[in-house]
């Protein structure tokens, strides 16, 4: 199994390298993890480790996706006027 430092350092680097994505560094990861099983068994430490990068990647993903989403027009409404009646939140 390679070093899981190189496969998550490569793929949440992989916007500079256009020959791979994020999203085929987790098909990858998630073929590595699945034959680290059928060879170590489901229950050995390198089974584990290798779904830990999966998830790893996954995460990563997520947080791209998050620092991209742009605010809807009520949101940057809402940060110039908070006292504006559309942007008041109640607690129930």
């Amino acid at each position: 199994m390679t070093d899981i430092s190189n496969i998550l350092q490569t793929a949440i680097n992989s916007h500079g390298n256009p020959t791979q994505t994020l999203e085929e560094a987790i098909f990858e990861a998630i073929a590595e993890a699945r034959e680290t099983c059928d060879i170590n068994g489901n229950n050995s430490a390198n089974c584990a480790v290798a779904w830990d990068i999966v998830e790893e990647l996954q995460a990563e993903k997520s947080h791209k996706q998050q620092a991209t989403k742009s605010k809807t027009s009520l949101e940057s409404y809402c940060d110039r006027h908070p006292e504006a009646l559309e942007c008041l939140i109640y607690d129930v």
